[in-house]
């Protein structure tokens, strides 16, 4: 069974980066090259929302307000994606959560503070 374990949350003042890993174990190497996975956020009261997509063939997309402030990478020999994230804003603040068909991690916190 797929296990899904992010990290590298943390606490940023607005205008500074952080990178966040997730780490797929219980799946081979092989397999995860070809893995989709997604990224989520939420904040109390609100919904959990969608953040970034990265596909099998390192296909990535975005949603509008993260778009050209984070991206997405994999590394195929560690069973690990990355969400790079710049320029971050005190509206980027919340629980991130990595998840593949239904599984999904159990979240990092970012706190950007203004």
């Amino acid at each position: 069974q797929v296990h899904l374990a992010e990290s590298g949350g943390g606490l940023v003042q607005a205008g500074g980066s952080l990178t966040l890993s997730c780490e797929a174990s219980g799946i081979s190497r092989l397999m995860f090259g070809s893995m989709n996975m997604d990224w989520y956020r939420q904040t109390p009261g609100k919904r959990r929302e969608f953040v970034a997509a990265g596909q099998g063939d390192g296909t990535t997309a975005f949603a509008d307000s993260v778009k050209g402030r984070f991206t997405a990478s994999k590394d195929k020999s560690r069973n690990v994606v990355y969400l790079r994230m710049n320029r971050l804003t005190p509206a980027d603040t919340g629980v991130y959560y990595c998840t593949n068909m239904g599984v999904w991690g159990q979240g990092t916190l970012v706190t950007v503070s203004s």
